[in-house]
C-alpha cells in the first residue's frame, strides 16, 4: 500500500489489507454503538427491573438519567483514551475501549434486579452506563484515525465514510434485534427475560470484534512517528494547552461538530422521540418507520464521503447544516400531519389558555430528569407538553392563582399536575394516545403497504439524507485538521463535546422549549440555531482539508 499516493489514486481499487482495516474498524465500532443505544431503546424494561416503587415516571426518569450520563462522560473518555492513543498507539487503545464497552453491556444483561440486590442494582446500572460512555469517547477517534492513516491521499473521505455508517448501523441493528424479539415473544416473556437477550448477545459480538481487530497492525503514520521518536509526550497539553492547536479544536467544535451533531440527532433520535412522545405513534410502528428510513439512507454516508474527496469536506457539511436549518419546520409539520392529522387539526381549532403570575412560571429545562417542579404553572405546562397540547400563556396579576380556559370556557377546580386542563382539551378535540386516527402498522408488511407509512418513511429518509451529508465527511475533516502526534486527542474532544453534549441533550432541550412555549414544533429552534451557527462559523473559519497530506502535516506545526 502506497501511503503517499496522489489524488489520482482514487481510481485504484482497494487492496486486501485496506479492506481488512476498514472492516475490522467498522465492525467493532458498529457493535459499540449497538451496545450504547440499547439502554435508550429498552428504557422502560430497565426501569421496571432496576428501580423500586410503582411510580413509572420516576422509573423512566432514572433510566433517562443513566442514558444522559453516558453522553455526559463521552468527552472525558475522549481525553483519557485520546491521550493513550497518541502515546501508545491507535490499535491497542481502541481494543481496550471495545472490550470495556462489550463487558459493561453484557453486565447489564446479567445484572440482578432491585428485588434481588436492592439499591445496588440501580447503582451498578449507572456504573455500567458511565463505563460505556467513557469507552465510546475513546473508540470513535481511534477507529477514524486508524482508518484515515491507512488511506491514500484522495480517498480519505471515502475510506472513513465507512466508519461514519457505524453509528446509524449500530442503531439500526439494536432496533432490529429488539423488534425481532418483540414480534417473536409474548409481551410478558419479553418483559420477564427477553429484554436481556440483546445485552447478552453483545458478548458474542465482542469476541468476534476482538478476534478481527487483533489481526491488524499499527497505523503506518503512528509507527513511522514512533520510530522517528517524534511522538508527543504530553498530547493533551500540546493539543489544548496552546492557542494554535486549541483554536483548531474550537473551530472544529463550533464550525463543524456542533451543527453536525444536532442534524444527526434530530434526523434519528429526535425524529423517533417526536413520533412516539409528541405524535403518540406506538413504539413498534415508530421503530419500523425509522429502521426503514435508516436502511434506505445509510448508503448516503459512503456517497458523501466519496464526494468530499472530489469537491471538499467543507461544502458538503456546510450545505447539510444550512438545508436542515431551512427545512426542519416544514418537514416536521408534514410528519405530524401524516402521522396524527387529528392532533394538527386540534392545534388549529382548540384554543387552550393559561393565565398565571409570571413569577410562578420558571424554566422547564431538565436535561437529566432530576429537577422537581412544584408550582401549578410549571406542572401544568409540562403535562400539556407531554400530551402534545398547544397552549398560550398569559400574564396574570402578581400573587394571583393560575386559571385555564379551553375555547373561552374556564376549566373549574384546577389540580396541580394539570390533568383537568388536559381532559378539557381532549374533550374539545385533542386526540388521546391510541386514538384510531393515529398511524398504527403492527407488522412490517402492513407498514410497507400503508400509504401514510410510506409517506412518513420518505420524509424520514430526507432527514437521514441530511445526516449523511454532515456526518459522512466529518471524520476525514477532523483527522486532517490535526497533526499525527496529537491527532487522536485533538479530533476526539471536539467530536464528543459536539455529539455527546450538543447532540445528546437535544431531546430534553427541545422538550423544555416545547413545554415553555406551548407549541410542539418550537423545540426545533434548538437544532436550527445550532446548525445555522455552525454554518456561519464554519464558512468563515473552517479550512478546507481534503488536499492536506496528513503524513507531513505534523512537520508544519
Amino acid at each position: 500500500m502506497t501511503m503517499t499516493a496522489s489524488a489520482g489514486s482514487a481510481s485504484v481499487p482497494m487492496t486486501k489489507e485496506e479492506k481488512k482495516v476498514i472492516l475490522a474498524s467498522s465492525v467493532g465500532t458498529i457493535f459499540e454503538w449497538y451496545d450504547f443505544y440499547l439502554a435508550g431503546s429498552l428504557a422502560a424494561n430497565i426501569s421496571q427491573n432496576f428501580v423500586p416503587g410503582t411510580n413509572d415516571t420516576a422509573k423512566f426518569i432514572f433510566v433517562l438519567f443513566g442514558f444522559a450520563a453516558g453522553f455526559a462522560v463521552r468527552p472525558f473518555g475522549a481525553l483519557f483514551f485520546g491521550r493513550l492513543g497518541d502515546m501508545i498507539g491507535r490499535k491497542y487503545t481502541f481494543l481496550v475501549t471495545m472490550t470495556i464497552m462489550g463487558l459493561a453491556t453484557f453486565l447489564v444483561g446479567v445484572l440482578p434486579g432491585y428485588n434481588t440486590i436492592g439499591y445496588l442494582a440501580p447503582v451498578a446500572f449507572i456504573a455500567c452506563r458511565l463505563l460505556q460512555g467513557l469507552a465510546l469517547g475513546g473508540e470513535y477517534g481511534g477507529a477514524a484515525t486508524y482508518v484515515a492513516e491507512h488511506a491514500p491521499m484522495g480517498r480519505r473521505g471515502f475510506y472513513t465514510s465507512w466508519i461514519q455508517t457505524t453509528a446509524t448501523v449500530g442503531l439500526f441493528l439494536s432496533l432490529l434485534v429488539i423488534l425481532t424479539l418483540r414480534l417473536s415473544m409474548t409481551p410478558e416473556a419479553f418483559a420477564d427475560y427477553g429484554w436481556r437477550i440483546p445485552f447478552l448477545v453483545s458478548i458474542v459480538l465482542l469476541g468476534f470484534s476482538i478476534w478481527i481487530r487483533l489481526q491488524l497492525s499499527e497505523s503506518p503514520a503512528f509507527q513511522k512517528m514512533k520510530e522517528e521518536g517524534t511522538n508527543s509526550k504530553a498530547p493533551l497539553s500540546e493539543a489544548f494547552g496552546n492557542w494554535s492547536n486549541g483554536k483548531i479544536a474550537l473551530i472544529a467544535l463550533l464550525g463543524g461538530t456542533a451543527g453536525q451533531a444536532v442534524v444527526w440527532y434530530c434526523g434519528q433520535f429526535y425524529a423517533l422521540f417526536f413520533l412516539t412522545q409528541t405524535l403518540k405513534v406506538d413504539g413498534t410502528t415508530a421503530n419500523l418507520l425509522i429502521a426503514a428510513a435508516l436502511l434506505l439512507g445509510t448508503p448516503g454516508f459512503i456517497l458523501f464521503g466519496w464526494l468530499s474527496d472530489k469537491i471538499g469536506r467543507k461544502p458538503i457539511i456546510m450545505a447539510g447544516c444550512l438545508i436542515a436549518a431551512l427545512t426542519y419546520f416544514p418537514l416536521f409539520k408534514m410528519i405530524a400531519q401524516t402521522a396524527n392529522p387529528k392532533l394538527i387539526a386540534a392545534t388549529e381549532q382548540v384554543k387552550v389558555t393559561l393565565t398565571a403570575d409570571p413569577a410562578t412560571c420558571g424554566t422547564l429545562f431538565d436535561p437529566v430528569g432530576v429537577r422537581v417542579f412544584t408550582s401549578p404553572c410549571d406542572l401544568t405546562r409540562r403535562t400539556l407538553a407531554t400530551n402534545s397540547i398547544h397552549y398560550e400563556l398569559q400574564n396574570g396579576a402578581a400573587g394571583s392563582a393560575m386559571s385555564a380556559s379551553v375555547n373561552g370556557t374556564d376549566v373549574p377546580g384546577l389540580d396541580g399536575p394539570g390533568a383537568k386542563v388536559v381532559a378539557a382539551a381532549q374533550a374539545a378535540g385533542y386526540p388521546k394516545a391510541g386514538d384510531p386516527s393515529i398511524l398504527k402498522t403492527p407488522s412490517v408488511g402492513a407498514t410497507l403497504s400503508d400509504e401514510r407509512a410510506l409517506k412518513l418513511i420518505g420524509l424520514l429518509f430526507i432527514l437521514v439524507v441530511y445526516v449523511t451529508m454532515v456526518y459522512g465527511p466529518i471524520a476525514a475533516l477532523l483527522v486532517e485538521l490535526f497533526p499525527t502526534r496529537i491527532r487522536y486527542s485533538g479530533m476526539s474532544l471536539p467530536y464528543h463535546i459536539g455529539n455527546g453534549w450538543f447532540g445528546g441533550f437535544l431531546p430534553p432541550t427541545a422538550f423544555a422549549i416545547v413545554a415553555a412555549s406551548g407549541n410542539i414544533f418550537q423545540g426545533l429552534w434548538y437544532p436550527i440555531i445550532v446548525a445555522a451557527g455552525t454554518f456561519i462559523i464554519g464558512m468563515i473559519f473552517l479550512p478546507e482539508t481534503k488536499d492536506r497530506d496528513i503524513f507531513t502535516y505534523e512537520n508544519e506545526k
